[in-house]
């Protein structure tokens, strides 16, 4: 730590009152930076487990500074602490703790040896089963309690055991049992189910650290009023704490609530107009707008009005006034708060991977299906083609062509039989098959078609006498 030494020669300027906050006992020293501010005061506050602390004298003038561990009086024995303030502060937390001047005092020994820390470590060790062990015992003899915690002297001749009961507990016998089990000294002592919760700690459904456990020292009682100032619903679930009583934050800001609530009118008062009467149904007591609703049980023919406005048609219907419309001209009929959880569903990214999912489905199948509805559609345009252009073939084509092409395709047949080679022509198809663009494979297939036909007709024509006389004749 940098230390400013001040000019006058009175000693240094330190940052000391910013230390660290470990503990909800510490206390932020804002008097540290007065300069001789440690020696001024032999009294000390020094801090043990848990949120237990006591006040020692410094009487022989050790130079301490925070967090320093000492070993300091007890009855009987010493107990190792660690120091969390000096100076001119301590005094003033004395008189908050309402400790008297003619209280007696005990001293500080030293400055915590090797030895001391060895036996402070082996006692720490023995907590946890010296708790275990004492609750079974409590259990054998009946008695309705909870031993919550354990915690032992520095030097480890003495423990403390903190226990919850709702009565009174007569425990003369187990502070015997326990003493003949552990052969220390018992001490018990009595603690809250808040305070249990500090001591344990834990996270509440903010989020964040309990506060009983960071920074409350002081707990203070807690009524339902504090929930019906505020509008909360009397759930027990769900304004308990980790403690099983009522939250502490429910004090928080109810001094606020109530003055806000002052300047809304009363929930029993009804406001009558010419269409209809409306009753009181809920505020929002910090915008300082009123829900009003035709109906007593139910919400009907909501409307939401500024408390301003609901002041005015009291005060019309007084003299014996109903106005025409609650709302006053010119503003909404419902100024309703939108809830996060009312504007989109909770499970609106599931929403959106199913959809995506059945999209990708959806594209997968139609992509399938594509190239198969194509294949069908040629084929279907092939049949239509065939037929069309064997439609139009017939059309066109007259008696006499008919009869030509009939002769020339019996004596290309007959030249194949008797070995000798077409005659090849540089005449064209007039085959309108071939003019459309198809593939090659379909018009080969239809050729083969056809000249497998016309073989057929050649054979019937070669096994009749009379066609073959008409076939040398021509």
């Amino acid at each position: 730590m940098t230390k400013f030494i001040l000019k006058n020669g009175s000693g240094s300027f330190s940052c000391k009152g910013c230390g660290r906050q470990n503990s909800k006992l510490n206390t932020y020293d804002w008097l540290s930076d007065v300069p001789f501010n440690e020696n001024e005061q032999d009294m000390v506050e020094v801090q043990f487990k848990n949120t237990r602390k006591g006040y020692y004298k410094n009487s022989n003038h050790l130079k301490l500074e925070k967090g320093d561990i000492v070993a300091v009086e007890a009855n009987p024995g010493h107990d190792i602490g660690t120091v969390t303030l000096t100076g001119r502060l301590v005094p003033l937390q004395m008189k908050k703790a309402n400790i008297k001047p003619d209280a007696e005092i005990r001293r500080i020994y030293r400055k915590a040896k090797t030895i001391d820390m060895e036996k402070y470590e082996e006692a720490k060790k023995r907590e946890h089963d010296t708790m275990i062990r004492s609750r079974q015992i409590a259990a054998n003899l009946g008695l309705q309690m909870k031993i919550g915690d354990v915690e032992y002297q520095g030097d480890g001749n003495k423990a403390i055991f903190y226990y919850i009961a709702d009565e009174r507990v007569d425990f003369r016998q187990l502070i015997k049992v326990l003493a003949e089990t552990f052969r220390v000294r018992i001490e018990m002592k009595q603690i809250g189910a808040r305070q249990e919760a500090g001591r344990i700690g834990g996270i509440g459904p903010c989020g964040r650290e309990l506060c009983c456990a960071t920074w409350m020292t002081n707990f203070i009682s807690v009524s339902t009023s504090a929930a019906r100032f505020q509008d909360i619903s009397l759930n027990p679930q769900k304004l308990a704490g980790q403690c099983a009583k009522l939250k502490c934050c429910l004090n928080y800001e109810v001094d606020a609530y109530v003055e806000c609530q002052k300047r809304l009118p009363s929930k029993e008062i009804v406001l009558e107009t010419q269409d209809a009467t409306y009753y009181y149904f809920k505020a929002d007591i910090l915008k300082g707008t009123i829900t009003y609703s035709t109906d007593k049980n139910f919400l009907s023919n909501e409307i939401t009005i500024p408390a301003r406005r609901a002041f005015e048609v009291i005060n019309m219907n007084r003299n014996g006034e109903k106005p025409e419309k609650l709302n006053a001209e010119g503003e909404p009929t419902s100024n309703n708060s939108k809830d996060l959880l009312e504007q989109e569903s909770v499970t609106r990214f599931d929403k959106t991977r199913n959809g995506k999912n059945k999209n990708k489905k959806k594209n997968g199948e139609s992509k399938n299906a594509a190239p198969n509805k194509n294949a069908n559609n040629k084929k279907d345009e092939t049949k239509n083609t065939s037929t069309n252009a064997q439609t139009k073939n017939d059309s066109n084509n007259t008696p006499n062509e008919k009869g030509q092409k009939q002769n020339k395709n019996r004596e290309r047949a007959n030249e194949k039989r008797n070995g000798k080679a077409p005659q090849t022509t540089n005449e064209k198809p007039q085959d309108d098959r071939i003019k459309e663009n198809k593939p090659a494979k379909n018009n080969r297939s239809r050729q083969n078609k056809h000249n497998k036909k016309d073989n057929t007709n050649n054979n019937r024509t070669n096994n009749d006498p009379k066609e073959q006389a008409e076939t040398n004749s021509n």
